[in-house]
């Protein structure tokens, strides 16, 4: 079970007014999304919605551990050495406790927590995945915050400004795009080309996370692209064809994630909402 909102540390450190509130779905993604930008910024909280560690055996044995709790300690260090580098430290990164490969069936349960995180710690920018069927956890995370936003217009809260960070996805011609996105007219992107000083940083930045080595391979260090983030339906696939992860055993098809936020949408009230 994930943990409580209370479990996941909102600690005394953490004071509402954060300049940058990072979403993410596994450890690494923060970095491989906006390390550059995140050491910029030490007021910065960071989210991490999964531990990093799938369920499943071969992932596990993989990394060389003899458990998955043994993978999430793994993950969890490789985490703490990359904050440091970006000079923040673990009281300013959040654990929700989702599986890897598991946050998709708890959607609704995963909003609620995005919403309790808002208005704890009222950030002026909300920084996480796009909708482009990169990962399933990265869809759900991307699905959450989306109707964590939308929760909080309906309690007459204020929303922060939401921005993207870019991922991967499927191209047409059946590879994976690295850290672009898909090509929307509605969400003009930022590219931000990082200095030698602001590489060499993201590069040991992403070097700390060594069991992620083979995974984070076709990642740059050199550019971190932003964008607006647009409206979604996520009730339809986010582009034409297969996903990413319908290629991949990674527990999830987009035709069932798309009936997990069919299902979330009604678990929340949000099935009839403008932002559809």
């Amino acid at each position: 079970m994930p943990d409580t909102l209370t479990d996941a540390r909102i600690t005394p450190a953490l004071q509402p007014g954060c300049s940058i509130l990072v979403i993410a779905a596994h450890p690494d993604d923060e970095t491989i999304g906006a390390g550059a930008r995140l050491a910029g910024t030490p007021d910065a909280v960071v989210v991490q919605a999964t531990d990093g560690a799938p369920r499943n055996g071969p992932d596990v044995r993989n990394a060389g551990c003899a458990s998955w709790q043994d993978y999430a300690a793994l993950r969890r260090h490789e985490l703490a050495r990359a904050m440091a580098l970006a000079g923040l430290p673990m009281e300013r990164v959040i654990g929700l406790g989702y599986p890897d490969q598991g946050a998709s069936p708890g959607m609704a349960g995963l909003a609620r927590e995005i919403e309790a995180l808002l208005t704890a710690l009222r950030p002026r920018l909300v920084l996480t995945h796009p909708y482009e069927g990169g990962h399933p956890d990265h869809d759900a995370v991307a699905f959450a915050v989306h109707a964590a936003l939308m929760l909080a217009r309906r309690s007459g809260a204020a929303p922060p400004h939401v921005e993207e960070m870019a991922s991967y996805h499927a191209a047409e011609d059946g590879t994976t795009r690295f850290q672009a996105f898909l090509n929307r007219a509605d969400a003009p992107e930022r590219t931000i080309v990082l200095s030698p000083d602001g590489r060499a940083l993201k590069r040991r930045m992403i070097d700390a996370y060594a069991s992620q080595a083979t995974t984070l391979a076709p990642f740059r260090d050199d550019v971190e692209r932003f964008r607006p983030a647009p409206v979604y339906d996520f009730t339809r696939p986010p582009h034409p064809g297969p996903l990413n992860y319908d290629r991949f055993a990674w527990g999830m098809t987009s035709l069932r994630w798309r009936t997990c936020a069919t299902e979330a949408l009604h678990a929340l009230g949000l099935e009839d909402t403008a932002w559809r």
